[in-house]
């Protein structure tokens, strides 16, 4: 009885963490997407009245006035279409603004979608694909954070209902706590134990083990690791890249070909996706391999996310680190330097 309570409790606590993070997760990705670069108004007709109209529907969104902004860029939308990328893309933004409280997730990609569709070669486009694919992975996370209430309402039922329990099995612990303590002084000499030491970077690294499974990236020398690296994967991690576009990150043996200091990614290492099997697997196929598979750091501007991004894969198939890792990344890899990729 005293194990099964305590899985219970334990249980309930987990289930309660990973909510937050998921809450604290969404949040923090819808106010990144605030900060998206707009693209100017190039796309404006011109007119003194429309950059009115997007001034005054502007002006009600920076007061909070939600409703009355939704309003003015719909307007603005029906009487000056030549704009309505702009227009589609600030009603996006208001749609998904955390502090909105009739912000509907559903609504602000149907208006990334529609620019999409209807505004093809629209600067805002970039952008609009982006706040899709997060905006997508917001919702599957609400989804899963109902899930989570519900089986924390249900844990919390079962505990309310055996408290009598509870406070018996607390009174044994009390009564137990010598034991207790011995014990977990012999964890914690178990753990030091078993605890590798810390990498020590001796450098340059051989070859660049990437395990997508487990969402990490060792540098090794000589069969030795050298450091290990939490990282993020393309946007559809599972199996190996296959074609164009299909937000997956490769799996086989490459090798660093090339480096980019001026990478949009703040520093990138080249991978020399697509190798022979990859070509010849496309051409069964009759879709193009790809290309651009590289590591890098974040995207010029968002450093501040830190190791934060991990908490997500985000990238379009490429291997992502903080901006600070990829520059010790670099330093450590010479080109030529072994990519190994494993499922």
């Amino acid at each position: 009885m005293l194990d099964g309570q305590w899985v219970k409790v334990k249980a309930t606590m987990e289930v309660t963490t990973v909510s937050r993070k998921w809450k604290q997760l969404c949040l923090f990705i819808v106010l990144a997407a605030l900060v998206f670069p707009a693209g100017g108004c190039s796309h404006l007709d011109g007119s003194f009245r429309a950059a009115s109209a997007f001034e005054e529907a502007g002006g009600r969104s920076d007061r909070g006035d939600y409703p009355a902004a939704l309003s003015g860029y719909e307007e603005a939308l029906k009487k000056y279409p030549a704009a309505g990328d702009r227009a589609l893309f600030e009603m996006g933004i208001i749609h998904a603004h955390p502090n909105n409280p009739q912000k509907d997730y559903g609504k602000a990609l149907e208006c990334y979608r529609t620019l999409i569709k209807d505004y093809p070669r629209s600067s805002y486009r970039p952008d609009s694909e982006m706040m899709i694919f997060y905006l997508a992975n917001v919702t599957m996370k609400d989804k899963l954070l109902d899930t989570q209430r519900n089986e924390i309402e249900v844990l919390q039922r079962e505990v309310n209902k055996q408290r009598d329990e509870i406070a018996t099995l607390q009174r044994e612990i009390g009564n137990k706590e010598g034991e207790i303590a011995s014990l977990q002084q012999e964890i914690t000499a178990l753990e030091k134990a078993a605890s590798p030491p810390p990498a020590v970077i001796k450098g340059p690294a051989d070859k660049i083990l990437i395990e997508k499974k487990e969402r990490r990236l060792t540098l090794m020398a000589k069969g030795e690791v050298l450091k290990s690296y939490k990282i993020s994967l393309g946007g559809n991690p599972n199996g190996p890249k296959e074609r164009q576009g299909d937000n997956k990150t490769p799996e086989g043996t490459y090798q660093i070909d090339s480096r980019n200091s001026d990478s949009q990614y703040h520093l990138s290492l080249h991978i020399s996706y697509p190798n022979e099997r990859d070509k010849r697997r496309a051409r069964q196929m009759g879709v193009s391999p790809g290309g651009d598979i590289m590591i890098h750091g974040m995207r010029n501007g968002f450093s501040w996310f830190g190791e934060y991004h991990t908490s997500i894969d985000w990238t379009r198939g490429c291997i992502a680190v903080t901006d600070n890792e990829i520059l010790e990344i670099s330093e450590l890899v010479p080109n030529g330097t072994v990519v190994e990729i494993t499922p």
